[in-house]
């Protein structure tokens, strides 16, 4: 043990022969006779020796003081127990007589109190010097359930100190926590701040939570500064081990997703994966996902040198055991696509290679849409079915159903011709999942809000009434993750996007969060862009859903694959540089039905 171990056994040592005495006097209503007084002389040896022992193998002294809590307190129970029937074991063995057998029940009582109280001392003071260390005032913002752990996470913290808690339950108002009281309500949290003196409030409640969207209406016109405690996958990061600025995903987030953990270890691990798509926000993250779960080796694949040079300099830190190959590819190169597979022979395949940008596909870039979606799809597919892969999952779209833009449609065409391949090629299972927008992804509306914002605005919305499903980059890639462990050949899955949200509410959201109000940033309304719908589906009318054994993952029942598959990449092949946009517009009305363009 460390010498501050053998100081604080003795500090114990002392606690433990003054319960002995404790018991003694208490036992003899504080008059010791003569004859007692020896045999407590006789005894207290083998009871210092005996909680000696009893406490250093319960590893006591293994506990930081200052941080004592009940697991601490607990573990100390167990150490005055052992020493008490130590002792009580030696005074039998020893006979002697007329031995006061009370104390023997009494004294470890009282043994645990005093080292207990010691203990809590020394915590309280610990505190204390804590205050006086001028550790910033916080309020605490959530019911006393989620209050409860987020002062655990705060205990010992230099950083902050607690003062307060604004619960949205009215009830629970003039209770008190851990000696913290109940101030008010979230509605309150201008006003208690001032008054306690906190320039910063701290947001218990989980994310996704109306509390959490409450405080932030309520913080940002007092500008007081709202904070979260990390999610559990950033506890791994060294940065991460403290309270941290709120953020969008705080605020849209749901409760984290329930993962199959030991199905997708047998599929990945020491297995050949190979993601298309690998540089973009949703192939990126699944690559990070895919790593943690101990693949054999990472195939990753992309059209852009940039994105997949970023990607190899942080798997290569993050995993530097994992063994991955980079690639510079275009999915519409067939032949490239072969000689790849064909070298390693993926057991799964995900394919996030798509353009996804609704405007720039809409006008001029009609046929870059048909070739990489639709074209790529197809040549990934067959040839993940050539090089006899297990599994392949192609990430589509809610703009894929009742499609009225180009982007939307080539997309159904994709799933369609995903499902034509199923046919063709048993051997493999073919997954499509369908998911909404990915906060921060790129591409999407939240980065350029956050710019917008930061030049002072305005922000632009299209129009005051549109809504969009919502969900962050490691949820969606989880999901897709688990439909593709789950999914049958020829299946389309829906993943739960929960409650859709208001465009122009994220937009005011942003703006509280850079702590300025819509005075100081306005909002302005630009109108539908082309091929743009207010409300985005996640099934077509004609469709059903079947529920799966995963709460946030459904099946959809859709019209089946196309009837002419090769035609399809026949014409997309033959339709020159320059096809006219009514034709292709024609072309796309006639194999997807559903599709009614919208145009400029």
């Amino acid at each position: 043990m460390p010498r501050s171990a053998f100081a604080l056994l003795a500090l114990d040592l002392v606690l433990v022969l003054f319960a002995w005495w404790a018991a003694f006097w208490l036992r003899f209503n504080l008059d010791l006779p003569a004859e007692f007084e020896e045999l407590a002389l006789m005894s207290t040896p083998w009871c210092l020796l005996a909680y000696a022992v009893g406490l250093v193998m319960a590893r006591v002294y293994r506990q930081v003081w200052r941080f004592i809590g009940l697991p601490e307190l607990r573990q100390l129970a167990k150490g005055v127990v052992l020493g008490g029937l130590l002792t009580a074991a030696v005074v039998l063995m020893l006979r002697m007589p007329s031995f006061p057998r009370s104390v023997l029940l009494l004294q470890p009582v009282l043994a645990l109190v005093l080292l207990g109280a010691a203990r809590a001392a020394w915590r309280t003071l610990a505190e204390r010097q804590l205050l006086h260390d001028g550790a910033p005032p916080l309020v605490i913002v959530g019911a006393l359930q989620h209050a409860a752990d987020a002062l655990r996470a705060l205990r010992g913290s230099h950083q902050w100190h607690a003062v307060g808690i604004l619960s949205p339950l009215a009830l629970e108002a003039g209770r008190s926590l851990q000696d913290v009281p109940v101030l008010g309500t979230i509605a309150d949290l201008p006003r208690v701040c001032e008054a306690v003196g906190a320039r910063a409030a701290l947001v218990a409640s989980p994310p996704g939570s109306n509390e959490r969207r409450e405080a932030l209406l309520a913080a940002a016109d007092a500008g007081i500064t709202l904070l979260t405690l990390p999610r559990p996958d950033q506890w791994l990061n060294a940065e991460s081990t403290g309270p941290r600025k709120i953020e969008l995903e705080d605020l849209l987030g749901r409760p984290p997703v329930q993962l199959d953990v030991a199905g997708l270890s047998q599929l990945f691990s020491g297995q050949t994966v190979l993601v298309t798509g690998a540089g973009g926000s949703i192939g990126s993250e699944l690559c990070r996902q895919i790593a943690r779960f101990g693949v054999g080796k990472l195939v990753c694949l992309d059209v852009s040198e940039y994105a997949i040079y970023q990607l190899e300099q942080e798997l290569r830190e993050a995993h530097p055991q994992m063994q991955g190959v980079y690639y510079t590819a275009n999915v519409r190169e067939l032949e490239r696509l072969r000689a790849i597979f064909a070298q390693h022979a993926p057991a799964v395949v995900f394919h996030a290679a798509a353009y996804k940008h609704v405007p720039l596909m809409e006008q001029h870039n009609e046929v870059e849409a048909l070739r990489t979606n639709i074209l790529g799809t197809w040549n990934a597919a067959l040839v993940a079915g050539e090089a006899g892969a297990r599994r392949f999952v192609m990430i589509s779209t809610d703009k894929a159903v009742n499609p009225t833009n180009v982007m939307g449609a080539s997309k159904r065409l994709a799933e369609m011709v995903v499902q034509s391949v199923a046919a063709r090629l048993p051997g493999t299972e073919y997954v499509s999942v369908r998911f909404g927008n990915v906060l921060g992804s790129s591409g999407s509306v939240v980065p350029l809000f956050t710019a917008q914002v930061a030049r002072g605005g305005p922000v632009t919305v299209t129009h005051p009434d549109i809504v969009r499903y919502f969900m962050t980059i490691p949820e969606a890639a989880q999901l897709v993750m688990q439909a593709g462990l789950m999914g049958r050949s020829g299946q389309i899955f829906v993943l739960d996007m929960g409650e859709p949200v208001k465009i122009v509410e994220l937009a005011r959201m942003l703006i509280r969060l850079s702590g300025k109000t819509e005075q100081d940033v306005p909002i302005t309304y630009t109108g539908l862009r082309p091929g743009e719908k207010l409300f985005e589906e996640l099934l077509a009318n004609d469709e059903t859903t079947e529920p799966t054994p995963h709460p946030k993952l459904r099946v959809a029942k859709t019209g089946g694959p196309v009837r002419d598959a090769p035609a399809v990449i026949a014409w997309v092949e033959q339709s020159g540089a320059d096809p006219a946009a009514a034709d292709i517009r024609d072309w796309l009305r006639a194999n997807v039905p559903e599709y009614q363009p919208r145009g400029p």
